[in-house]
């Protein structure tokens, strides 16, 4: 008779492959099912940045950081919309799962609190990289903005969708409620990367102000892809990596701990 096996034991292997793939894939999925709400409408909304300013200020407005001024706007549109679209993956999922009764059947497959952050994000990744490559693409050919450092501008594409997905992944643990989710997206997420050099550069600033700017993760997200993009930023971009890669660690270990007890997950 072969050897009853225990309850609770892993059987696969240090990391279930498997398991992290169905989940990003189920992301993945997920997103792409509507993808005329969580595709198509950010990148209309993109368009839509970029058309306004192009008729309303922008055959008038000089070069800022010695670029024109669309070409400097277009790197922060873009990576304005990847993060929000970031975070709102993964916030939505979590926050849809709780309110719909169903993020048991998240925790009872045989997955760690690794492997779970790891499938939500790598949804968050997926739909940042998507968003990212279509607004490139519409930016090369209708504004004919350059990529100067393509490298650069994908690690902070990246890094970036990370940073936001393990934030959507904090709001959407922690609220009970999408009224609750949406106050963090209004409140919190929507103005700082608004006030994160998207529109503008950070030099035309007052000193509080650009002092504030720069403890603002968000500005060096920004900063990066733009510098990535037009070859020009505010700040140094290893700075503005080491700052990401500083702030990942901390939102991360948030998440991971979070998952790791059930914080707000289980009862």
């Amino acid at each position: 008779m072969s050897e009853q096996k225990q309850m609770g034991v892993r059987r696969f292997g240090a990391v279930n492959w498997l398991g992290t793939y169905t989940l990003i894939r189920r992301e993945v999925l997920r997103f792409m099912n509507v993808w005329s709400q969580t595709i198509m409408g950010p990148l209309v909304n993109a368009g839509l940045f970029l058309l306004i300013f192009t008729i309303a200020i922008g055959p008038r407005r000089g070069d800022v950081m010695g670029v024109p001024f669309m070409e400097f706007l277009a790197p922060g549109i873009l990576t304005m919309t990847v993060i929000q679209n970031a975070f709102a993956n993964t916030s939505s999922s979590l926050a849809s799962a709780k309110v719909g009764g169903n993020i048991v059947d998240t925790l009872m497959p045989p997955l760690s609190a690794a492997e779970l952050l790891v499938g939500y994000l790598g949804g968050a990744v997926a739909r940042g990289l998507i968003v990212a490559a279509a607004i490139t693409l519409g930016a090369v050919v209708f504004i004919g903005m350059p990529v100067e450092h393509p490298i650069w501008a994908l690690t902070f594409v990246v890094l970036g969708s990370i940073v936001m997905g393990g934030l959507g992944m904090i709001g959407g643990i922690f609220a009970n409620k999408f009224d609750q989710l949406s106050a963090m997206t209004n409140f919190i997420i929507t103005p700082l990367a608004f006030l994160s050099g998207t529109f503008y550069s950070i030099d035309a600033l007052p000193p509080l102000l650009r002092t504030l700017s720069h403890w603002n993760p968000f500005f060096y997200i920004i900063d990066g892809v733009r510098y990535g993009t037009i070859g020009v930023s505010d700040s140094n971009p290893w700075l503005g990596l080491g700052v990401i890669l500083f702030t990942a660690a901390i939102v991360l270990g948030i998440v991971w701990r979070w998952l790791k007890i059930g914080y707000r997950l289980k009862t």
